[in-house]
């Protein structure tokens, strides 16, 4: 009986907590896009209206962002607003967060997957996050082509960045998202068949 209440649990949670977030997600942009309605003296209109009210908006910020001149206004709106140091940690951090989430799939195709070999001769997996460090950084270390490469933790969203010799690390031809499954599961979330 546990055995089959465990086996329940696993395959129905994260199902439901998927669902949930997503829910959740809509239902505060909803809630957003009616006191947007209410500002503007429209009042509460049906449920919906608010999301698709913010859909919409987003859709238009998007079309906006691919003109020239809106986002060289965005950009010095943007800076003047990074004066303030804590504004300025907020923001970046959301920022970066987004684009990973936002990436459509390019970036993930630049991040090899590596393994690179330990003093005791096990290796570790990890990704080239960058073809190129800073200059200050590289300007510091021995002579040789280095690398930024990701070495993700598992069961967290936080990892560890080595740089590491070029010539020291075995490319794998492995695809990132399951590289990165594999990685955050420490190995127990099952391969996908090819």
């Amino acid at each position: 009986m546990q055995k089959t209440l465990l086996r329940g649990i696993l395959n129905l949670l994260p199902l439901a907590v998927s669902v949930w977030l997503c829910w959740s997600i809509t239902v505060a942009l909803d809630d957003m896009g009616h006191a947007v309605l209410t500002l503007i003296g429209l009042g509460n209109q049906w449920t919906g209206s608010g999301f698709i009210l913010i859909f919409c908006l987003l859709l238009v910020a998007g079309v906006a962002f691919s003109v020239s001149p809106i986002i060289w206004l965005y950009q010095k709106l943007e800076k003047q607003i990074l004066r303030f140091p804590f504004f300025r940690t907020i923001y970046t951090s959301i920022k970066d967060l987004a684009s990973l989430a936002g990436s459509d799939g390019s970036k993930a195709q630049k991040r090899q997957t590596v393994l690179f070999k330990q003093s005791n001769g096990t290796f570790i997996i990890g990704f080239v996050t960058s073809e190129s460090i800073p200059k200050a950084v590289n300007d510091a270390l021995p002579n040789d082509q280095w690398v930024p490469v990701l070495i993700q933790m598992s069961y967290q969203v936080a990892g560890i960045t080595s740089l590491v010799k070029r010539s020291d690390l075995i490319y794998v031809d492995w695809p990132f998202e399951d590289a990165m499954r594999f990685m955050l599961t420490a190995g127990i979330s099952p391969a996908k068949p090819k």
